[in-house]
Parts: structure tokens; C-alpha cells; sequence
């Protein structure tokens, strides 16, 4: 009895202190990295309200709206994998910083696009500068934070997504009405010129503010930074005992390649709602006989992204809480894939909103969810290699959504073919996961399940 209450005493402060590390890593890390994921993915996506005035300007279709987005996601996955391999080696502090700089240059100089040839390229240059971003962050997540706090780390860093399209759908219109003829440009020209330089000052900041590793973080106490230290390598010496995975292997493995499909399902269903939501509202004239200014469109498209963010830090924080990942893929992406073709055959304003928000739900719940999965058994090099291969064959999602989708709109004179694909990718993701089986729990302290 008394050696067994001091090690139970000595257990929970050690519970309780390790709370308290990742609560201080949390509030230190993770504000800042969603406020440059934030900048990120609203330079990617701001075409898509750039759209509503300057496809008359360049003489866009809806086909070629569809490629100048996509084109983007070519160049991104081209250098994808050699991106994320750099940064291992050199930190993310510099390269992180390297990429918001060139990435910030390019989208502010798409401003002075004259014609639809111009405009393809200045998407692949962004492309290729931002390439590495993404899986860059989710890489830094895994030296940061331990395995059981990931899905709701990674939940808060990735509510930028809901949060820059609810937040940047409303500045992004009121660029348009409002920016208009400021320095003689269009208000969409406006838009990508302030809209991109936020991305180069805070390139400048991230190079003194982040840290590449726990054993280099002067504002943690050395306690702190042996005990986060301990945790990481602990977990990362057990993936590697456990399944031993080499960088090679991380870039050909069936696995890999269908936990890719997965991923490949939901952003599709993403990216077709970030870049073709505001089109569908202001469709809602021709449908409904609405009539919403450039502003009201954007407060009207924010309402799914606000629902969404919400949802997606409840979801992840019921993820971690039982340890379960593929069901909590899952469901979300079912909800998604059903409730997004559904939306367009609903005959009033109020209801398409209600099944976009509800697909908002899945969609968002869903992403951060993923995440864990390959981290479960990559480390290292091979970490490096495979998540960015996952991200960047997931993120041809990007360039075939918009594209698929204004196709099949200037084929059929409709929106709705489009996102049938969508809500049918959306259910293959939501299969192959479950097929791919439970993901395992490592031994901490239970057993490891099957993998």
C-alpha cells in the first residue's frame, strides 16, 4: 500500500505536468502556424472570388477557370516530396520561411496577369513555391506533440482552412466592391495584390519565431525540454522497432498509395466547395431570383466554413479522447459525400446552404482525422518522404476538382455532374479507409493491435 500510492501520485504529476508542456507547446506553436496556414490557403483559393469579376476581364470559360485553379497542384506535386526531405534536414524555421517569401512574391504579383496564358503560369509558379508547406507543418506537428494529442493539434492548426475561406469569403468581397480602381486596378487585381503580401512579412517573422525542435526551444525550461524530448523519441524509437519503415518504402507502398486515395476523396470534395461555393451562391439569382451584393455573397459563403471550424475542433477533440481514427474518418466523409450533390436539387436558398454547411461538417471533420494515420508508422526520412507524397498525390484533387467540375458545368450547363463525382470519391475515401482496417494503438501501455 505505500509503494503503491507515491508511484500513483508520482504518475498523475507526471500526467499533469506533461499537460502542462503541451499546453505551453500548444499555445506557442500552434496560433502561428494556423495564422501562416491561414494566409496559405486563401492565396490558393482567393481565384475563387477573383473569379466573379475576372473571368469577363480575361476572357475565362468555365473550363479554363477550372484549369488555371488546378494548375496550381501540378507543380506543387512535382516537388512535393523533395520540399518536405529538405526541410528534415535543414528545420522548418528556414524553410518554412523560404517558401512564404516566394509563395507571398508570386501570388502578389498575379495581380498584373493581362490574359488567361499569363495567369496558367503565375498558378504553377505558386504552386511550385508553395510546394512542401503543407506536409511541412503536419511533419513539424510529429516533433512537437506526442501521438495521443495529434488529432486535436493538428484539428486547431487546420481549422485555417474553415476559417480563411469564413474570414477571407467577406474581405475577398469587399476587395472586389471596395478595392476597385485603388491604383487603377480592378478589384480583383486588388484582391491578389493585398491579399499575397501578408504571406512575405510573415516569412520574415517565422524565420526568428519558430523553432525546429524541442532540444532547441529557449523558451521551454530544461525540464520541459527533457521530458517533451523523452516523449518524441520514445514514441518515434518504438514506430521504428515496430515497423522499421525506410524512405523507399514510404514512397512505394500500396499502403501509402491508398491511404493517398483516401486523402484524394476528401480534399476533392474540398476543393470543390472552396472554389466553386461563391459561383453557387451567386447563382442564387438566376435560381431564386436573389439578388446579393459582391459583400453579402461573401457573408452568405462563410456561414458553412464558420459551421464547419466548429465542428472540426469537437470532432478531433472525441477522436483523441477514444483513440479512434478510421470511424472518425469515416462517418464525416459518408456525411459529406451525401449531403453535397443532394444540395443542389433543393429549391430554396435557405435549405442548399443548410446540406452545404452539413457537407462543410464532413469535409472538415475528416481532414484533421487523417492526418495521425501515417504517422502511426513513419519517422524520420521516411515520415518526411511519405507524407508529402500522400499530400501532394492527395492534392491532384486540387487540380482535378476545379477542372472536372467547370468541364462537366460548360458540358452539361450545371453544376450538379460535378458534384456527384465528388460525393462519389467521397465515399470511396470513406471505404477504403475502413478497409485499410483499424488503425493501431501503440503500447501506452496496451498492446499494439494489428496493423
Amino acid at each position: 500500500m505505500s509503494t503503491t500510492q507515491p508511484n500513483a501520485a508520482a504518475s498523475v504529476a507526471d500526467d499533469q505536468f506533461g499537460s502542462r508542456v503541451v499546453r505551453k507547446v500548444t499555445l506557442r506553436l500552434v496560433p502561428f502556424m494556423g495564422l501562416l496556414y491561414f494566409v496559405n490557403y486563401l492565396d490558393r483559393t482567393n481565384i475563387g472570388f477573383a473569379k466573379l469579376t475576372m473571368d469577363h476581364d480575361l476572357g475565362l470559360s468555365e473550363t479554363a477557370y477550372g484549369l488555371a485553379s488546378g494548375l496550381f497542384f501540378i507543380g506543387y506535386l512535382i516537388l512535393e516530396v523533395p520540399s518536405n526531405l529538405i526541410l528534415h534536414r535543414v528545420g522548418a524555421r528556414r524553410w518554412i520561411a523560404r517558401i512564404m517569401v516566394s509563395w507571398g512574391i508570386i501570388a502578389a504579383l498575379t495581380t498584373f496577369v493581362p490574359n488567361a496564358g499569363t495567369l496558367y503560369v503565375m498558378r504553377i509558379l505558386l504552386g511550385i513555391a508553395e510546394a512542401g508547406f503543407f506536409p511541412g507543418m503536419i511533419l513539424f506537428l510529429t516533433f512537437w506533440f506526442p501521438e495521443r494529442e495529434r488529432a486535436k493539434v493538428t484539428g486547431l492548426f487546420m481549422m485555417a482552412i474553415p476559417l480563411s475561406s469564413a474570414l477571407g469569403s467577406p474581405i475577398s468581397g469587399a476587395l472586389l466592391q471596395y478595392a476597385e480602381g485603388a491604383f487603377g486596378l480592378a478589384g480583383w487585381r486588388s484582391m491578389f495584390l493585398f491579399e499575397g503580401i501578408p504571406a512575405i512579412i510573415l516569412g520574415v517573422i517565422c524565420w526568428f519565431f519558430l523553432t525546429d525542435r524541442p532540444a532547441d526551444a529557449k523558451w521551454l525550461t530544461p525540464q520541459e525540454r527533457d521530458w517533451l524530448s523523452s516523449e518524441i523519441a520514445g514514441e518515434v524509437k518504438q514506430a521504428d522497432e515496430e515497423y522499421g519503415w525506410t524512405l523507399r518504402r514510404s514512397l512505394t507502398s500500396p499502403r501509402i498509395l491508398a491511404l493517398a486515395f483516401v486523402y484524394f476523396g476528401v480534399v476533392y470534395g474540398l476543393y470543390a466547395v472552396s472554389f466553386f461555393l461563391p459561383s453557387i451562391v451567386a447563382g442564387f439569382a438566376q435560381r431564386f431570383g436573389t439578388d446579393f451584393s459582391l459583400v453579402q455573397t461573401g457573408l452568405i459563403t462563410a456561414i458553412p466554413y464558420v459551421i464547419g471550424a466548429i465542428a472540426m475542433v469537437l470532432w478531433t477533440r472525441h477522436a483523441d479522447k477514444t483513440r479512434e481514427r478510421v470511424w472518425h474518418l469515416a462517418i464525416p466523409a459518408i456525411l459529406g459525400a451525401v449531403a453535397i450533390p443532394i444540395a443542389l436539387y433543393l429549391n430554396s436558398p435557405f435549405l442548399v446552404m443548410v446540406m452545404v454547411s452539413i457537407a462543410a461538417i464532413g469535409i472538415y471533420s475528416a481532414l484533421p482525422v487523417f492526418w495521425p494515420l501515417p504517422s502511426f508508422f513513419l519517422t524520420g526520412a521516411a515520415a518526411a518522404g511519405g507524407i508529402a507524397l500522400i499530400n501532394g498525390l492527395g492534392n491532384l484533387a486540387g487540380f482535378l476538382a476545379p477542372f472536372v467540375t467547370g468541364w462537366t458545368t460548360d458540358l452539361t450547363g450545371s453544376e450538379k455532374a460535378g458534384l456527384w463525382i465528388v460525393g462519389v470519391l467521397m465515399l470511396g475515401s470513406a471505404a477504403t479507409v475502413v478497409g485499410l482496417g483499424k488503425a493501431p494503438k501503440r503500447r501506452n501501455p496496451e498492446p499494439v493491435e494489428g496493423h
